[in-house]
């Protein structure tokens, strides 16, 4: 969790915003440590979290999180994190008879042209399965973490079914449950004319509240400052967004740093 962060958006473990669909981009950078940031941030503030870990395996997220003060671990034993590891889970989807794998998460990778229908339900299901901290009190509102939705496309599934995915998401978390969610999407760089990933990434844009774009700096590399960051706040009363503000940031080994554009000296 980034304490410089939180301030910039007005947050913390103990007041945050619920409803919100929280939408993370790079090109040119890397965003990842954002996932980490929210991952951290959402546990600390005793949630339930299901965390479809589509890229990286459960112990690299768990080493990043131990360097964060949170323990991913103990939180699964507890109850309080549901983690799909897709990259072990796969393995076994594909290696199945057809007929055994039919309704796991992970079905689409033998039939991508079928939806993400189960893939749902699995969310759908450790979402509303609140229980209960070691207090005997209710787990916090229930989140949702995707790194990273752009996977998808890859292994064969359409935008559509993908955006329709998303939305079935938000309605169940967002607008009934009064959760969060927060996905990682990939751009692709300027000169590709990808469809599938422009769609994607309009589409997760015009249903997020919240945008989080990084990307490396125009001027190149730079050893103090290690991109920028675009924040954009969208008011849930017009539907638009009405503010967004640009920040430079530099990932440290236990943290992040953010500056205002134009107030760090290492970036004329």
């Amino acid at each position: 969790m980034f304490p410089e962060l939180n301030s910039i958006l007005s947050s913390s473990p103990d007041s945050f915003r619920t409803g919100d669909f929280i939408v993370l981009s790079d090109r040119q950078a890397d965003a990842s440590f954002l996932i980490h940031h929210y991952l951290s941030f959402y546990l600390r503030a005793g949630c339930k979290v299901c965390f479809l870990g589509l890229v990286q395996s459960f112990s690299h997220y768990s080493a990043v999180s131990q360097r964060l003060g949170v323990s991913l671990t103990q939180a699964r034993e507890k109850g309080q994190l549901v983690f799909l590891e897709g990259l072990k889970d796969s393995i076994g989807v594909i290696s199945q008879e057809e007929s055994s794998q039919s309704k796991l998460p992970l079905s689409y990778l033998r039939s991508p042209g079928a939806g993400l229908e189960c893939l749902f339900k699995f969310v759908e299901s450790s979402v509303r399965q609140n229980g209960e901290n070691e207090d005997g009190e209710k787990w916090g509102p229930p989140v949702l973490l995707i790194d990273d939705l752009s996977v998808l496309l890859s292994l064969g599934v359409s935008a559509g079914a993908i955006l329709d995915f998303t939305l079935y998401c938000q309605a169940t978390i967002c607008s009934e449950l009064q959760g969060n969610i927060v996905i990682l999407v990939r751009r692709e760089e300027e000169d590709v004319d990808d469809e599938g990933s422009n769609l994607l990434q309009k589409g997760v844009i015009h249903q997020c509240s919240l945008a989080l774009h990084v990307e490396g700096l125009p001027t190149g590399y730079c050893r103090d400052i290690h991109g920028q960051m675009e924040v954009w706040w969208r008011s849930r009363e017009f539907a638009m967004y009405n503010q967004r503000k640009m920040f430079h940031y530099k990932v440290h080994d236990k943290g992040a740093s953010f500056f205002a554009r134009g107030t760090s000296s290492a970036v004329l």
